[in-house]
């Protein structure tokens, strides 16, 4: 082969609709993939979070060698990896000479960063393409968010409708005349509330090799290394696809908000691994979805959340991302500084709402939105953690956060640190929230009916301590001024309570250590 085109493809490009595979032949291509250190170790990810992608990352570079395309396949334990991207690339241009590198736009700023800086680097020509597998460019959400005071989600997802077609009606009507069936998902769990499980997929010599790799290389990260059961190829992806269409998609919708202790997965897809890394595309399964409903299989509630989900939420959240960085990095509205304490690595806590979300997170480096956002994520809003802290700590743990997807639905939407740009409010909380939604209040140490004192439910008295911290900015909001008029009637001594009991909690955390998501010195080391 004389100068071909390379193509570096990274762990969360795993489509063969990728740009910057269009149009290439394998005879005069040569696909570069790379597992290096400084991607494995920014934070230190969760264990399955790197099982998945190196798993995933080795089978389809058998997929492309099926095909006949020649892949320069980089294992983390090859002893000339450079343990970067950009080192990589400089060898693999060295090796083949290539006449032209093409890449498909990265997912994330550092990334996009170091790619920008290819061209004067290389010795050949460097073609960024932009990653087609979006709904909306990022000019598209650009223009769309110009001139507005407010970048309200529910907006831009009524243009990814229009755009896609989806649930829309002839007339230009959304289905069933109305855009947003949230109201009709909101319904607790009824006791013993079970789902039909979601597939779990045994590894096979590969992945048992990615996962020994991890177990050796990377003991020091959080989380349990096995059972491993994600899918990491095309097919599997789309038989966990299958099962969710047929057996949960239809009241995936009323429970998409419930929770219940040790049922982890409930009705929810589970497919959000698979969508992250490019082993399954947006529309597609949008349009299944879209089929169950057509076919009378699941109702519009059901599928109007998913496909919301989906062209909407993530749609909107990657736009946002690109909208507000670098800045979304570093704010910090509400000026919360108070260190991450050292139960969200552990566990141990008495608090069983936060001790079942972080056992599931251990476990399976997964917990569903409801228990990031109103369990994990709400008392780090009202307790006051540093936002960095909370950022790297989700950033870490979950098997499907890549940076664009989780710092905005973090410093946005969980924190309200980027103050008010994301989210209309804070989503602040007490015990009744959860209570409501879920089963884990009834056998908890702590009572949600007590409001302070020894014994009562964290989250009560720490929702007031929030309230009343940040009045100053909060109570022009319209959507949630009015709750301090609630805090101006109380009695004097009731809110000297709520005051003491909060403070006397918080005064009992213990701060986490240093290295559980980085190293102390904020880089990690090659070991």
């Amino acid at each position: 082969m004389t100068s071909p085109v390379l193509v570096p493809i990274l762990g969360d490009q795993l489509s063969r609709n990728l740009s910057s595979l269009d149009g290439l032949s394998p005879d005069n291509t040569v696909i570069l993939m790379m597992e290096v250190w400084d991607e494995a170790t920014y934070v230190k990810h969760h264990k399955q979070k790197i099982v998945l992608i190196f798993a995933a990352m080795r089978h389809f570079a058998e997929a492309l060698r099926a095909e006949g395309f020649t892949v320069d396949y980089v294992t983390l334990d090859d002893p000339d990896n450079t343990g970067s991207f950009t080192g990589e690339v400089a060898r693999a241009c060295e090796r083949r000479a290539p006449s032209e590198l093409r890449v498909t736009e990265s997912g994330e700023w550092r990334v996009a960063r170091a790619m920008d800086e290819w061209e004067g680097r290389l010795p050949c020509p460097v073609s960024i393409l932009p990653d087609t597998r979006f709904i909306a460019t990022h000019a598209d959400f650009r223009d769309w968010a110009e001139g507005r005071k407010h970048l309200t989600m529910e907006y831009f997802y009524r243009e990814m409708r229009r755009k896609t077609g989806l649930l829309m009606r002839d007339d230009g009507k959304p289905e069933g005349g109305e855009w947003n069936y949230d109201a009709d998902n909101r319904e607790p769990p009824k006791e013993g509330l079970k789902a039909p499980p979601a597939p779990k997929f045994a590894p096979d010599d590969i992945t048992q090799e990615v996962i020994a790799l991890v177990g050796e290389r990377f003991a020091d990260h959080f989380g349990d290394l096995e059972p491993f059961g994600w899918p990491v190829t095309r097919e599997q992806a789309l038989e966990a696809a299958d099962a969710f269409f047929a057996r949960r998609l239809a009241k995936f919708g009323p429970y998409q908000d419930a929770m219940v202790h040790g049922e982890d997965d409930l009705y929810h897809s589970m497919l959000s691994t698979s969508l992250n890394i490019g082993l399954l595309e947006p529309l597609e399964l949008c349009q299944r979805a879209e089929e169950e409903y057509r076919a009378g299989r699941a109702p519009l509630n059901s599928v109007e959340g998913f496909i919301r989900q989906i062209i909407g939420w993530r749609e909107y959240v990657r736009g946002f991302y690109w909208h507000a960085m670098p800045g979304l990095a570093e704010a910090n509205e509400l000026n919360a500084t108070r260190p991450l304490p050292e139960f969200f690595w552990t566990g141990e806590t008495d608090m069983r709402c936060l001790a079942d979300c972080i056992r599931t997170t251990r476990e399976d480096a997964h917990a569903h939105h409801i228990q990031r956002l109103m369990v994990l994520g709400n008392f780090c809003l009202i307790a006051g953690i540093d936002p960095q802290d909370v950022a790297d700590w989700y950033l870490a743990v979950y098997a499907d956060a890549l940076e664009w997807v989780e710092l905005p639905n973090v410093a946005g939407m969980v924190l309200y640190a980027d103050g008010g740009n994301l989210a209309t409010k804070p989503y602040a909380a007490s015990g009744n929230y959860i209570n409501k939604m879920s089963d884990y209040c009834g056998k908890c140490r702590y009572k949600v009916s007590q409001k302070t004192g020894d014994g009562a439910c964290p989250f009560n008295p720490l929702y007031w301590h929030f309230m009343e911290r940040n009045r100053e900015r909060l109570e022009s909001n319209h959507r949630i001024g009015r709750i301090f008029a609630t805090w101006d009637r109380m009695g004097e001594a009731k809110k000297a309570e709520y005051r003491t009991s909060a403070e006397k909690f918080l005064d009992s955390l213990i701060p986490a250590r240093k290295g559980w998501a980085r190293n102390e010195t904020g880089e990690a080391e090659k070991c």
